[in-house]
């Protein structure tokens, strides 16, 4: 159960991808980050009202492990990953964003000192490798010519961001119920979005009130914030940051899917190639193989 919830985290979060770059040029950044998470707060408050009043106390007396999470995973990793798709492109986009299984291995090990396997980290770097076929279309040169910008940089710092939050899920306290941590982290990320909302509308961008924007923002608060995030918390809490990093490799897989299904374009070699060494390295990450001596 935990493997299939993280699988379908990564499919939402895919459909993220597509729809922030897709609706750059129509809805700014922080208005998509914001209304997001009023998206999610008002799908959320249906089930968490209750339970965080009972909570209220375990959730004051933790309120410093629950600002950062707040913050790193709803302020910083989204409105970043917005931003970045203003000015990176797809490829760069994607490629930066497949490096936090690696940045969660790191952190994993030199902030909590726990015990990376060899297998664990050969896993991470043959799904790594799969990611880089599909987006290298099969040719090292794509990768060699790759232009980067300060959008890349935004992308690189959401990766640490989302790595960060991940591996301090073992810190969740375990007598405060999904629903309150989720409603509570959404409430605080949302105070650290309204600055940067409210600056981008002094500026003059504003979010238009279109059927497609509207579409847009009720999936991404749906779908990639109240589902995704309570699919990932809960897998993550189960199998642990290192098993579940790898699966962030799914989402070229995914977005290849869609791209194929929704935009017209065709498979190629490269992509089930590059999917075979994806979900090898997850199998290698996650699979227990225990060798018996003759």
């Amino acid at each position: 159960m935990p493997y299939f919830l993280l699988v379908m985290a990564t499919l939402f979060w895919s459909g993220n991808f597509v729809i922030s770059r897709g609706m750059h040029a129509s809805i700014p950044p922080m208005g998509l980050s914001f209304w997001r998470w009023v998206v999610a707060m008002i799908v959320l408050s249906l089930f968490t009202l209750p339970q965080l009043r009972r909570d209220k106390e375990i959730f004051f007396k933790n309120s410093r492990y629950m600002i950062i999470q707040g913050l790193l995973g709803v302020t910083g990793f989204n409105s970043l990953i917005y931003l970045a798709m203003q000015t990176t492109t797809a490829i760069n986009g994607v490629l930066l964003t497949s490096m936090t299984p690696i940045f969660i291995v790191v952190i994993s090990w030199v902030g909590f000192r726990e015990t990376l396997t060899f297998r664990q980290i050969a896993g991470v770097f043959v799904s790594f490798a799969g990611v880089l076929l599909i987006i290298a279309k099969g040719k090292l040169a794509t990768l060699l010519n790759v232009d980067w910008n300060q959008g890349d940089m935004y992308v690189l710092l959401a990766g640490i961001m989302w790595a960060s939050y991940s591996t301090n899920l073992r810190n969740m306290p375990k007598d405060l119920h999904p629903f309150s941590y989720m409603g509570g982290i959404v409430v605080i990320g949302l105070i650290g979005i309204l600055p940067f909302y409210c600056l981008e509308i002094s500026q003059g961008k504003m979010v238009a009130l279109t059927s497609g924007n509207i579409a847009s923002i009720l999936y991404v608060g749906i779908f990639a914030s109240v589902m995704a995030f309570l699919f990932w918390n809960r897998a993550v809490r189960t199998v642990g940051a290192n098993k579940a990093g790898p699966f962030v490799h799914l989402m070229p897989v995914f977005s290849t899917i869609l791209a194929i299904i929704f935009l017209g374009e065709k498979f190629a070699l490269f992509h089930a190639q590059g999917m075979l060494f994806i979900f090898g390295g997850i199998l290698m990450t996650t699979l227990r193989v225990q060798i018996k001596d003759v």
